[in-house]
């Protein structure tokens, strides 16, 4: 028995608009996963005893390291080519173009500015806490280019395959597809119920690396197997045998089993801020 005979898929990316002033599902979505982050980072510094102020530089961090860090990753890795001609253009974010690797990096070193900075604490202590909610914004993300009938998936005969009748740059649109975003957003909310799961009922923060290790494993393994469903993002990786996606995730895959042995292998730490008593 079939249960889907293909999805025609043709949303307007736009809820509405206000004059010049447009409202697309990709900024909401992009919005709610920044203040649901700020709520579970929040319970988690509560738990923790770390300072309130600790939590709003962390948000002003993170919030500036990701869109830059995602446009400079879209910019270098993917069209470099145009906008090395074209430089006043890599200010137009509205346009598109992020990277989700660019914004791994960005987070990073946002990071490490921070714990330098502010907590001078180990990033560590941060990371462990951060990419809970880093996860489930990304599933976000991927509801957000899915609405915009981007990164879509190659030619499929599977019954759940969409017609993406707006996607833009490929051959044949009318041809089913992988549904490669709904893929990749089911497979990081695993990981964020599995992040969460690890915080609040093992105590996993006390291993430092270990949340953080199972977070780029959870995230970038999956997207680099993932990326073998989908079509180029862009025409240069054609004659690549692994694309851009899957060449920058490994990295992180090697990052996560570094963190993950060395976490494992070393003592548990006490995580609470000392001397700190917010309610």
């Amino acid at each position: 028995m079939v249960l889907f005979n293909y999805i025609t898929w043709a949303p307007d990316p736009e809820i509405f608009a206000l004059g010049p002033l447009s409202v697309r599902y990709y900024g909401l979505f992009f919005a709610t996963a920044f203040l649901l982050g700020y709520y579970i980072v929040d319970k988690m510094f509560r738990r923790e005893n770390a300072s309130e102020e600790w939590l709003d530089k962390l948000f002003v961090y993170v919030m500036v390291a990701t869109i830059v860090g995602a446009r400079l990753g879209h910019v270098i890795f993917y069209g470099w080519d145009y906008y090395s001609q074209n430089p006043a253009d890599i200010l137009k974010v509205w346009q598109g173009g992020l990277a989700s690797h660019g914004g791994a990096f960005g987070i990073l070193f946002a990071i490490w500015l921070y714990s330098k900075k502010v907590t001078r604490r180990s990033m560590l202590w941060t990371m462990d806490k951060l990419v809970i909610p880093v996860a489930l914004a990304a599933v976000f993300i991927r509801l957000g280019n899915l609405m915009n009938s981007e990164i879509v998936g190659s030619p499929t005969e599977l019954p759940w395959g969409f017609i993406f009748l707006k996607a833009h740059g490929i051959e044949n649109p009318e041809l089913p597809r992988h549904p490669s975003q709904l893929y990749e957003a089911m497979s990081y909310l695993i990981t964020f119920v599995v992040l969460m799961y690890m915080y609040w009922k093992k105590n996993a923060a006390r291993r430092p690396g270990l949340i953080f290790g199972v977070f780029l494993i959870g995230i970038f393994a999956t997207r680099f197997f993932i990326e073998f469903l989908k079509e180029d993002q862009e025409a240069f990786e054609a004659s690549m045998s692994l694309n851009m996606g899957q060449i920058l995730s490994i990295p992180f895959v090697v990052l996560a089993i570094y963190l993950i042995y060395r976490a494992l292998t070393r003592p548990e730490v006490d995580v609470s801020i000392p001397g700190n008593k917010r309610k």
